[in-house]
C-alpha cells in the first residue's frame, strides 16, 4: 500500500489510474465465442461450459425443482435478510418512477414523453468466489417495477452442474422468469443472439471478468445494449482527525476483498491519523478469510495526504470514484461539492456495505472514472423514453413558417413541402 503525502497537481492524474487491463485486446478472444454460440447455439454454449466451468450439462435452464430445492437450502435468517433487502431495494427504486407532463411549446403543439419499459433484458450474475445473490436483487426488483415483460438471469455453475442456492431464491423472490447454467462470454452471447433454451434481449445489465467486459462491449457496438462500461471495483475514503480509524480500515478493506485487481483509496488533510489506519489495516487484514486476494488488491492501494479541503474535493472530482465514503466531521458541506462518484456514503455510520446490499440504493456502479459521464444502475436503466407531439390546425398555423424556414435553408425542400401542403389544404378548407 502506498503512502503519498502532498503529491503535487501534475501528479494527480498518474494517482488516479486503476489497475486494470484494456479489454479491447480480448476482442478477438471472445469474438470467437461470440460468433460459435451466434451460429451453433445451445451446443457451443455446452461446449464451452465443459471447457472452461468443467461441467457437462443435461439442462442449461434451471427447472422448477431445482428451484424448490434450492429454498429448502436457505437457512431462514439469509431468507429473511434477503426479503427485508428486496423490500428496501423496492421502496427506493419505485420512488424513480417518471412522470411525464403535456407541455404547449406554442400554441397549438402539444408535446410530451412517456416512460416504455425495455421488454426483454438479461442479467449476467458473476461466478467465483463469491455468490453475489445481493447482485440479483439489485438488477431484477428494478426491471421488475420498471415493467419488463422478460427478465432472464445466466450465471455460471459449479462443477456439479448446479447455481447457488440464494442466487435461485434472490431470483425468485425478486421475479426473473428464466435462469440459465451459462457463464463467461458464452452467456453474454447467449442473451445478445439467442439459442434454443436462452432467450435473446434488448439489454444486459452486470458485472464480470474481463472476458464477459469484453463480450459485453463487443455486442453493444451492433447487437444489443448494455449497462455501462465495468471494471474492477473501487472506493474513495475522505476521512479527517475526527474519524475513527477501525471504521475507515473496514470500509477500505471490504471494498479491497472484492478482487485482487480492485482498489481502495484514502484521501486526508490530516497526517495524524494515517499511523493508526495503517495499523487497523493490518490487524483487521489478519482476521480476514480473503486475506490474499485482500493483499493482492492492497498493492495498488493508496492513503494519499493533502494540503486542504479544496484539494480533497479536487483531487475526488478527478478520480471520480465508484463508492464514496465521507467521515468527516463536516461531511455533508463535501458531498454537497462532490460532482463525479457512482454512490456516496455519508458520516461515520454509513458503510459501503450498506449500499452494497440492503439500504436500497444500487451497487451497480460506474467504475475506472466512468462516474464522470455515467450513473449508477436505477429504474430509468431498464425502461426508454418515448416523445410524443399533437398539432392542431392553428398550431401548424403558427409554427409553419418557423419550420420552413430551416427546411428551406438545410436545403430539404421535402421537409417543407410537408409543411405547406397542410398548410394549403387549411386554406382552402377556410375558404369554403
Amino acid at each position: 500500500m502506498e503512502i503519498l503525502k502532498y503529491p503535487d497537481r501534475t501528479q494527480w492524474k498518474e494517482l488516479c489510474k486503476r489497475a486494470t487491463m484494456d479489454v479491447t485486446t480480448l476482442f478477438d478472444t471472445v469474438r470467437s465465442v461470440l460468433d460459435d454460440v451466434k451460429a451453433n447455439g445451445d451446443a457451443a454454449i455446452r461446449k464451452y461450459e465443459k471447457l472452461f466451468d468443467k461441467v457437462d450439462l443435461d439442462e442449461i435452464r434451471v427447472s422448477e425443482t431445482e428451484m424448490k430445492e434450492a429454498e429448502s437450502l436457505i437457512p431462514d435468517d439469509l431468507k429473511d435478510a434477503i426479503r427485508v433487502a428486496k423490500g428496501n431495494i423496492e421502496r427506493f427504486h419505485a420512488s424513480q418512477r417518471f412522470e411525464g407532463k403535456k407541455v404547449e411549446t406554442s400554441p397549438g403543439v402539444i408535446c410530451w414523453q412517456k416512460a416504455v419499459p425495455i421488454d426483454k433484458v438479461g442479467l449476467y450474475i458473476p461466478g467465483g468466489t463469491a455468490p453475489l445473490f445481493s447482485t440479483v436483487l439489485m438488477l431484477a426488483v428494478p426491471a421488475r417495477i420498471a415493467g419488463c415483460q422478460e427478465i432472464v438471469l445466466c450465471t455460471p455453475p459449479t462443477d456439479n452442474g448446479k447455481i447457488h442456492p440464494a442466487i435461485l431464491y434472490a431470483a425468485s423472490v425478486a421475479g426473473v422468469d428464466c435462469i440459465c447454467k451459462v457463464g463467461g462470454s458464452q452467456a453474454i452471447a447467449a442473451m445478445a443472439y439467442g439459442t434454443e433454451t436462452v432467450p435473446k434481449v434488448y439489454k444486459i445489465f452486470g458485472p464480470g471478468n474481463q472476458y464477459v467486459t469484453a463480450a459485453k462491449q463487443w455486442v453493444s457496438l451492433k447487437d444489443v445494449a448494455i449497462d455501462m462500461p465495468a471494471g474492477p471495483s473501487e472506493v474513495e475514503v475522505i476521512a479527517d482527525a475526527s474519524a475513527h480509524p477501525d471504521f475507515i480500515a473496514a470500509d477500505f478493506l471490504s471494498q479491497a476483498e472484492h478482487g485482487k485487481d480492485s482498489q481502495a483509496m484514502m484521501i486526508t488533510t490530516d497526517l495524524s491519523i494515517v499511523e493508526p489506519l495503517v495499523d487497523a489495516i493490518q490487524k483487521q487484514l489478519e482476521k480476514l478469510p480473503r486475506k490474499s486476494i485482500t493483499e493482492q488488491a492492497l498493492s495498488h492501494s493508496r492513503i494519499i495526504v493533502l494540503k486542504d479541503k479544496q484539494e480533497i474535493i479536487d483531487f475526488t472530482n478527478l478520480y471520480a470514484p465508484e463508492h464514496l465514503i465521507i467521515q468527516t466531521a463536516d461531511y455533508a458541506a463535501i458531498a454537497g461539492q462532490i460532482r463525479n462518484a457512482g454512490s456516496v456514503f455519508m458520516g461515520e455510520y454509513t458503510p459501503e456495505s450498506a449500499g452494497d446490499y440492503a439500504s436500497g440504493t444500487n451497487h451497480t456502479l460506474p467504475t475506472n472514472g466512468y462516474a464522470h459521464a455515467y450513473s449508477g444502475v436505477n429504474l430509468d436503466s431498464f425502461i426508454k423514453k418515448m416523445t410524443f407531439q399533437e398539432i392542431n390546425a392553428n398550431g401548424i398555423r403558427s409554427l409553419g413558417k418557423t419550420i420552413c424556414v430551416m427546411a428551406e435553408n438545410e436545403c430539404l425542400e421535402a421537409h417543407r413541402n410537408a409543411v405547406i401542403v397542410r398548410l394549403k389544404t387549411i386554406e382552402q378548407d377556410e375558404t369554403i
